[in-house]
């Protein structure tokens, strides 16, 4: 019962890769979006000297996430579509580290960090299992 659970699961995948469906119906897609809206507005209240330097860097990299889902969408096979979400994943551990350093330069609370961060592993939760499902 479970292996047909993964199959269904795998067909519905490839479904929406080879149907009329668009990147904007992924699920992980619009939860790395809300994460970069939540990105935004908490860093906003960073420190000015850190506006071309961590603050920038860490929009860049939340930006990157939903974006590069959605290229590789947009590209012909799974190999170029699996290229752009390892890219999307990289980007992912990338932004955590950089909350983290955010953190530890107390420009986060405890509270906004723990959430921006279980947010973003759940997104990789998604991402991770998405890229196996592509790659079967």
């Amino acid at each position: 019962m479970l292996q047909s659970s993964k199959d269904a699961k795998l067909e519905n995948c490839i479904e929406i890769l080879e149907s009329n469906h668009t990147y904007r119906k992924l699920l992980v897609w619009q939860k790395a979006m809300d994460l970069v809206t939540q990105i935004y507005s908490e860093v906003k209240v960073f420190p000015t000297d850190e506006l071309y330097a961590l603050t920038s860097q860490i929009k860049r990299s939340a930006i990157s996430i939903p974006s590069n889902i959605a290229e590789g969408y947009g590209r012909d096979g799974h190999k170029d579509y699996l290229r752009f979400l390892n890219i999307a994943l990289s980007s992912l551990f990338e932004l955590q580290t950089q909350l983290e350093i955010a953190y530890n330069l107390k420009f986060l609370k405890k509270e906004k960090f723990n959430k921006l961060y279980e947010d973003s592993r759940e997104i990789e939760r998604m991402l991770t299992s998405f890229i196996r499902k592509i790659k079967k």
